[in-house]
């Protein structure tokens, strides 16, 4: 009798992943106790302060100011956002500090394993793969919109979990209400109703429509003007979110603005750049084979974040299922995807932004010399980059995939 076949031996990185990811996160905690701004969490301080102020009509009024004197941090959410958090200021601060981080990490890894799973399958159930994702979490605790992400206790992370279980999710109405409320928080997740449109899921997009306008008829309900004023004055009014120059904004329109010395606004220097990224993001979409549907997701999310008027650094949470997908999906062998990935992974784990915010004078102050402004056009050239290779590549992996079934 035969002896069994020993099991495949792992790669060294994915039997290190456990470690690697215990020591990422100790140095985290490090960073977080022994630094200032390591747990300066003040948009956290925004959410939860903030939201304090829900019911007493004066929620906008509200900045925070004690760890950003340069530039007061108002609530500039949607007035549900504010009910979604009010709980929160009846917990002691370091409290809610504390679990938001343990929550961001947590979520992070869901992130990372439906993603897996979304371009695995059931492959993504086997030890490898989770090995894997535990080595993609620690990678992505490293990456710059995590890092800022969890200095300023951000939200990001779990709007984009709600993406995710959305797109894996069959049923209509889960996917619909959890788009809508993710939108109802913060209105940039609403981009993923193009995601259902894509996919041809027309009820998931309706609920998710409805869902939205239910936390619009709520916030209206229990917080009359402070809804009034959000949906009727500050909608869009993107000066009062940040200074669209700043290099921490890294939409096309901080991109443009930077590299023409002034806030270009939605003026025809935008509207072009726009319609080129538009055009690069269906033929990458067009290239797509049928049932792709985290491609579908990180193009539709990466359209959102570029056309944004605001895109801080933290906002680009996609870049790590972006990555996911292009290490372990259809296009793994494409030419320049290795490429590709090099450069996202250089420029988010160095954090392009982070070290050009050293050399700006001021978050106000848009000219700059031309070598640092282009610089600060990473992620924006990072983005078509990613549209053109998908453009490029994904119809003859499709057509060559279609072959080796046909030969099969």
């Amino acid at each position: 009798m035969s002896a069994p076949n020993p099991a495949p031996r792992l790669p060294v990185l994915l039997r290190a992943a456990p470690a690697l990811l215990v020591v990422t996160v100790l140095l985290r905690v490090l960073w977080t106790v022994a630094t200032p701004n390591g747990s300066n969490w003040v948009d956290l301080h925004v959410y939860v302060d903030g939201s304090a102020s829900a019911f007493d009509g004066s929620l906008y009024d509200f900045t925070y100011s004690e760890e950003t004197p340069d530039f007061p941090l108002p609530f500039t959410y949607p007035p549900f956002a504010a009910l979604v958090f009010y709980p929160l200021h009846f917990l002691p601060f370091p409290l809610v500090g504390a679990l938001w981080m343990i929550a961001t990490g947590l979520a992070l890894y869901a992130v990372v394993r439906i993603a897996l799973g979304l371009v695995g399958g059931d492959r993504a159930n086997t030890v490898e793969w989770r090995r894997a994702a535990l080595l993609w979490t620690a990678v992505g605790l490293w990456t710059e919109s995590l890092r800022t992400t969890l200095d300023y206790g951000q939200v990001n992370v779990f709007l984009v979990l709600l993406a995710m279980l959305a797109a894996r999710s069959a049923r209509w109405w889960v996917s619909g209400a959890l788009v809508g409320l993710a939108a109802g928080v913060k209105l940039t997740p609403a981009i993923t109703g193009l995601y259902f449109l894509a996919r041809r899921r027309w009820g998931a997009a309706a609920f998710s429509a409805v869902t939205f306008v239910g936390t619009v008829g709520v916030s209206f309900l229990l917080m009359g003007s402070a809804a009034t004023e959000y949906f009727t004055t500050l909608l869009g009014d993107a000066d009062r979110i940040g200074p669209v120059g700043s290099v921490w904004n890294q939409s096309l329109r901080g991109a443009l603005s930077r590299l023409v010395g002034h806030d270009v606004g939605q003026g025809p220097i935008w509207l072009v750049a726009v319609a080129i990224l538009l055009l690069a993001a269906l033929a990458a979409w067009r290239a797509l084979g049928p049932d792709d549907r985290l491609g579908t997701l990180v193009i539709v999310s990466f359209v959102g974040l570029a056309v944004s008027p605001i895109s801080w650094s933290h906002h680009w949470v996609w870049i790590v299922p972006m990555l996911i997908w292009l290490v372990h999906g259809p296009l793994r062998h494409a030419r320049g995807v290795r490429v590709l990935v090099g450069y996202w992974l250089v420029v988010t784990l160095v954090g392009v932004p982070w070290v050009l915010s050293f050399l700006q004078p001021s978050i106000w102050e848009i000219d700059r010399p031309l070598i640092l402004a282009v610089a600060g056009a990473a992620y924006a050239v990072g983005t078509l980059g990613l549209f053109g290779v998908v453009a490029a590549h994904g119809r003859s992996v499709r057509k060559s995939a279609s072959r080796s079934s046909a030969r099969a």
